[in-house]
C-alpha cells in the first residue's frame, strides 16, 4: 500500500479560500482507497487488493447472478477484503471475505435495458455480494451471452477526497449558499477539477460525479422517487456513503456509457450490518 498526504488538499483550500471558510471545508474531507492498475503505478512491490475484470470466484453452488427478464450480468470487480487497508478509511468494511461487483451492461441486449435508482423493477441489474473468508469458491465461466473484460490487477492507496460542491454535506455546512459564496469560486472550482483528474476506481470516502451528487440519486431512489423539490431527499442523502466506484478504464476495456463511471452506495448501518443486498446503484455518463 502507497499512503499520500492530505497536504494537497489542505494547502488548495487554503490558498482559494477564507481562512474560516477554507477550515470548514477542510473538515468536510474524507480518506479512500484509490484503486490503481498494479502494472502501471507504484514501484511493482504494492500488494495487489483485487481485481477489474476477468472471471469471477463465486461459491459453489452458487448462481451467477441475473437480471430476471434481461439476463445474466458482467462480473465488473472483485476486491479482498482482507489486503485493502480499510483501517484507514471511516467506513466499517468487512476484515475479511471478497466483495464482487456486477453489473448489467447491455452486451445482451445492446444496451437497451438501463438500472436507474429511480427505477426500483431495475436494481436487480447491479449486486454486490459479499463471500466470506472461509466459504469454498470456485473460478466461474462467464456466460455463453457475455464476453468478460481483460483483467486488470489493482493496488491501493489512501486517498484524501473533496466533496463535490453540490454534495449535501457541503450545503448543510455551507447553507444558504449564494451565487457569489467563496467554495462556489470559479478558480477553486478549477483547482479542485484539476486535482480529481484520472481514473478513478474508489472505495470509501467521496464520490467523484460525472454530473451531479449521486447521493441525491440514490436517496430519491430509496424514497420512491417523490419531486425532486422534496426536502426530505436532501435530508435521506446524508444518510448514504459511497461503498465503490469504478470508472471507465482503457486497460480492462471497460467504458460506462460515454465515458462514464459506476457508483455503489450504502447507508453506514446496512455496511456494519453486512446488508450489502441494501446497498443502492447509480451510473453516469458525460
Amino acid at each position: 500500500m502507497t499512503q499520500s498526504t492530505t497536504e494537497p488538499l489542505h494547502t488548495l483550500a487554503r490558498e482559494h479560500l477564507p481562512a474560516e471558510i477554507a477550515e470548514r471545508w477542510i473538515g468536510l474531507l474524507r480518506p479512500s482507497l484509490r484503486l490503481e492498475n498494479a502494472t502501471g503505478t507504484g514501484t511493482g512491490t504494492d500488494p495487489v487488493v483485487g481485481r477489474l475484470g476477468g472471471l469471477p470466484e463465486l461459491p459453489k453452488g452458487a448462481e451467477w447472478p441475473v437480471w430476471e427478464g434481461h439476463g445474466p450480468l458482467s462480473f465488473v470487480a472483485a476486491l479482498d477484503c482482507a489486503a485493502l487497508p480499510s483501517t484507514a478509511l471511516d467506513i466499517a468494511l468487512p476484515e475479511d471475505g471478497t466483495l464482487a461487483f456486477f453489473y448489467f451492461d447491455g452486451q445482451v441486449d445492446d444496451g437497451c435495458a438501463v438500472v436507474a435508482p429511480d427505477e426500483p423493477h431495475t436494481w436487480a441489474g447491479a449486486r454486490v455480494l459479499y463471500i466470506p473468508a472461509g466459504v469454498p469458491v470456485a473460478e466461474r465461466a462467464a456466460p455463453a451471452e457475455l464476453r468478460p473484460f481483460p483483467e486488470v490487477p489493482l493496488t491501493a492507496r489512501v486517498e484524501t477526497t473533496a466533496p463535490y460542491l453540490g454534495h449535501p454535506v457541503v450545503h448543510r455546512e455551507f447553507a444558504p449558499m449564494p451565487a457569489d459564496h467563496p467554495v462556489r469560486n470559479e478558480d477553486f472550482e478549477e483547482a479542485l477539477w484539476d486535482h480529481g483528474e484520472g481514473t478513478e476506481h474508489r472505495i470509501g470516502g467521496h464520490a467523484n460525479p460525472v454530473q451531479d451528487a449521486v447521493e441525491f440519486e440514490v436517496a430519491r431512489g430509496a424514497l420512491d422517487s417523490p419531486p425532486w423539490d422534496d426536502p426530505r431527499i436532501e435530508e435521506e442523502a446524508l444518510r448514504w456513503v459511497l461503498l465503490a466506484q469504478f470508472d471507465t478504464d482503457d486497460d480492462a476495456d471497460m467504458m460506462w456509457g460515454d465515458c462514464g463511471a459506476l457508483y455503489w452506495l450504502i447507508r453506514p448501518e446496512d455496511l456494519a450490518e453486512r446488508r450489502f443486498d441494501r446497498a443502492m446503484f447509480t451510473w453516469q455518463c458525460s
